[in-house]
Formats: C-alpha cells, structure tokens, sequence
C-alpha cells in the first residue's frame, strides 16, 4: 500500500508490493525492490537504489549528496542490498567521484541515527549500531559488528567478523577476526562468540588466536610477525585474509592489548 501522502517522482521504479507510509518522498531517479517497506516521513533522494524486502523507518535520509567539499554535483548512486534494515533518522550518502557510488550488501541492521558517508562500503551481515558515525570511504568487510557511539575516520576499513565494543574511535584499521575495545582502541582477544555462532569449528578458532598471538602478544614488529605466520602455518582463507589485509592496510592495524 502507497499511502495518498507520499510524493513519488514518476520515473521512480517501484516494485511489487512495495509499501510507502505517510508523508514520505521519492524521486525520479530511485529504484526500489519488490516487498520492501518504507515507513512515514522517509526522504529517498536521487541516485539510491534499494533492494528487495528492505525496511526503511521513519525520517531517514537515503542517498542525501555527500558531506564532502569535493563534491561538485557529479551523477552517483547508492545501493543498498536485499534484506537489509535501516532504521529511525539514519541518513546514507550516495557517493562522489572518488568511487563513484556508496553501497551497502546484503542483510545488514543499521540502527537508529547512525551516519554512513560517501563512498563506504558495507559488505553484508553487518550491525551498525546506534549513532555510529562512518565518515567517507570506510570500508567494512562481511560479517562486522560495530557498537553503539562509535567514530569511524575517513579511509579506515574493519575486517570480517571483527567486534567493536561501543563509544569506539577508530583511526586505525581493524583485522578479521577480532575483537576491539578500550581508548585508544586495542586488540582484545578473537571474536569467539561470534565465530562459533557461524559454525566455525574450534580448531578454526583456536588457529586464529595462535596467528593474532604472534601478531599482538609477542613484542615483534608486523612485518616480522606475518613472516613467521606464513613459515609456520599452513595457507587458509583465514590466514590469507589476515595477511592481505595487514600488508594492504595504509592506515595501520590496531595495536594489542599491553595488559
């Protein structure tokens, strides 16, 4: 049901079974996929693309221009996957033409006054929690949960599976796997909890914290450290992840816990 309220553009692309509440604004350029839910006083700008069986609540913003000086009006677009909820007062940026487009995957949870900025991209799985603030070109990979009251800087990228406990400033990239918590932000231990719940077996998990003990808990610098993991275990996705990330990371990896 479209509610008589809602301002729909006419080149919009609106789906089968598509509900749209009350007082809510669509433009020309939107797409949105069949099932999903648009609550009241939502505003979808031009550029956003929206798959199906989302749920978009009350007084977000989707696909606003980025909050980027750079910016000059230049045609870009947000994607959002299927399943994905985005809830009360979130605002999502569309992209600039450093990437072109902002996009967001597959069966995420962003909670409510969260702030995505241009550019970024979410894999799928994610939680964003409560009031997180993602500043442009943040990249977060499949599976992350980031806590509430938690900064992001600009260019920063957070590994699959990590955890990031809440009121969280993040100027350092985060490797797969772990858990991340304390000011400055450090290296806590491995995501068991959250690796067990998707099945991975505990000779996964307790590989995965020899490889971060070596990385965090043994004094050496990094380079040496992904030295010896690469003598001394054999080649898996996981190892494989986890150095690719740390040898690609421009901003630097968190620091471990010296407690």
């Amino acid at each position: 049901m479209i509610s008589k309220s809602a301002i729909i553009g006419k080149s919009a692309r609106i789906g089968k079974n598509v509900q749209i509440g009350n007082f809510t604004t669509i433009d020309d350029d939107v797409v949105i996929g069949d099932n999903t839910w648009i609550g009241n006083y939502v505003n979808i700008q031009n550029g956003a693309r929206i798959g199906e069986k989302c749920q978009v609540y009350a007084s977000a913003v989707i696909a606003g221009n980025p909050q980027d000086l750079k910016f000059k009006g230049e045609y870009t677009t947000l994607e959002i996957g299927n399943n994905t909820i985005i809830r009360e007062f979130v605002t999502i940026n569309k992209g600039t033409a450093s990437r072109g487009k902002t996009v967001i995957g597959h069966n995420n949870l962003i909670m409510a006054n969260s702030h995505i900025g241009h550019d970024c991209v979410i894999g799928d799985h994610c939680v964003i929690g409560f009031n997180v603030g993602m500043a442009g070109e943040v990249i977060v990979s499949d599976w992350a949960n980031i806590s509430g009251l938690t900064g992001i800087h600009q260019f920063s990228r957070i590994g699959a599976h990590a955890m990031v406990g809440g009121l969280s400033k993040i100027v350092k990239d985060i490797p797969p796997y772990v858990i991340a918590a304390r000011d400055p932000l450090t290296y806590e231990g491995i995501n068991s909890i959250g690796l067990n719940r998707r099945g991975f077996e505990a000779s996964k998990i307790n590989e995965l914290k020899e490889i971060y003990r070596i990385i965090f808990q043994e004094g050496r610098n990094i380079s040496l450290a992904l030295e010896l993991i690469e003598t001394n275990f054999k080649m898996t996705p996981e190892r494989d992840e986890i150095i690719r990330f740390i040898r690609n990371s421009t901003r630097g990896i968190i620091k471990g816990c010296k407690e």
